[in-house]
């Protein structure tokens, strides 16, 4: 019973420091990149036991701020095109350019503003990608991450 109270805290904090758990964030990468736990916490620069303790709740948080780091390079590199459309290569290449990086964290690198406005980010998404390569996309994504589907679509379609 008690480990179940401290689960349940753990999970807890890791909304509230990371926005939702992380076994979340972490389930969702594995199904976005088709790989195994182990797999990811190699990836990521974790060993896959820590990984598991994290994502049950056994353990609240990530120690290592560049593995936090590398996990949020995979979370970005979903909306990338070749990745969003499931292009073999393309989740290759974005796997191998996490692993390689070697990211340091510190104010400029993560900044304390909450991100960047709507706005912007739809108008990069239509840097991208074309309104078709968009709505692709989206199509793809829309079962397993409805949200980021939503914004696809809202990219292709107010392209002015």
């Amino acid at each position: 019973m008690e480990e179940n109270r401290i689960v349940q805290k753990n999970v807890e904090l890791q909304r509230q420091w990371y926005g939702e758990p992380l076994g979340d964030r972490v389930r969702r990468l594995v199904v976005a990149f088709d790989v195994s736990q182990a797999f990811l916490a190699d990836v990521l620069g974790i060993s896959a036991p820590m990984l598991s303790q994290v994502m049950s709740g056994r353990r609240a948080k990530i120690g290592n701020p560049a593995v936090l780091a590398r996990l949020i390079m995979l979370e970005r590199k979903i909306l990338t095109p070749g990745v969003a459309s499931g292009e073999q290569s393309a989740i290759d290449a974005a796997m191998e350019d996490v692993r390689e990086s070697n990211p340091t964290v510190g104010r400029d690198t993560f900044p304390v503003h909450p991100g960047i406005d709507e706005r912007t980010l739809l108008a990069a998404l239509r840097d991208i990608a074309e309104d078709e390569n968009l709505a692709d996309a989206a199509d793809r994504l829309e079962e397993d991450f409805p949200a980021i589907a939503d914004l696809l679509r809202r990219a292709g379609k107010n392209s002015d």
